[in-house]
């Protein structure tokens, strides 16, 4: 999956400090990133690739580390008109090398959308500061403190004897197939999520509901919970036209395998497809 970057090491730890040129530097604008054109193919910039085009220390914003590289955010600049730099969607870290790259990219993303949406309090309106003890942005009038952006979800791998639940998306731009997922509710657990979100797409009913892995989803500010559970009953599907366009039951000589599996949800089908749950 996208977060399994060993031997490399992911650092949350919030920390206060300036960056150095051999740190990298992630300028967003809503759903692009800026990229280098590098004999390497297309990189994360380090201050010092930007050297020349300016000093974008002063309002780096430390997002995390992996290893001994630290990673900012830096959203008020012009990306340079000369020397290779682009922007590109983030859509491009789904196939992104190296992984590890990858998922700075993308996680960072999630920091950067964190950080333009909550630019005022939705106390008084006024204009937050970044805290400088804890990654949180603090109304310097009432005092509230907003943290980062994190939405919980669940994604299910459903079992029929030797068949899987699979669907397809009636909106967006992915339109592979896809397990059955979906956001918790307030008051909800995430086992009761799964029987909720199963029931509401598919019309089916769910048993032996059981933990498989989770993932941060930076592509849509979740943690997705992955699960894995059995039919429960009748199999007719009952489909939610506004949400899916296609279910069915799938063997796993029927599933296609198309990769790289940075997704709980393509692990679990490939899982299957192996036998393994």
């Amino acid at each position: 999956m996208i977060q399994d970057i060993a031997p490399h090491t992911y650092d949350p730890v919030f920390r206060r400090k300036k960056p150095e040129d051999r740190d990298y530097l992630l300028h967003y604008e809503y759903n692009k990133v800026m990229l280098l054109k590098s004999g390497r193919g297309s990189v994360i910039p380090t201050f010092g690739e930007l050297g020349a085009e300016g000093d974008f220390s002063a309002q780096a914003e430390y997002l995390f580390s992996i290893d001994d590289r630290a990673y900012y955010c830096v959203t008020d600049m012009k990306v340079p008109e000369f020397g290779g730099f682009y922007m590109e969607p983030l859509t491009v870290f789904r196939n992104f090398e190296p992984l590890h790259q990858a998922f700075a990219g993308i996680t960072g993303s999630q920091l950067y959308r964190w950080m333009q949406s909550r630019r005022f309090c939705g106390g008084c309106g006024a204009k937050t500061e970044p805290s400088l003890k804890e990654r949180a942005l603090v109304c310097p009038s009432c005092g509230q403190t907003e943290y980062p952006k994190i939405s919980p979800a669940v994604i299910v791998a459903i079992t029929n004897g030797d068949k899987l639940l699979m669907s397809r998306y009636a909106r967006g731009a992915y339109r592979n197939y896809a397990l059955i997922a979906g956001f918790v509710e307030i008051g909800e657990t995430f086992e009761d999520c799964v029987r909720r979100e199963v029931m509401e797409e598919v019309g089916l009913r769910v048993k032996n509901i059981r933990y498989y892995k989770s993932q941060p989803w930076a592509f849509s500010d979740t943690e997705m919970v992955g699960f894995t559970a059995e039919l429960d009953g009748d199999d007719t599907i009952c489909l939610e036209e506004e949400e899916l366009c296609e279910a069915g039951w799938f063997t796993r000589d029927e599933i296609v395998e198309y990769g790289p599996y940075i997704s709980v949800g393509h692990e679990m089908m490939k899982a299957f497809k192996d036998g393994k749950i």
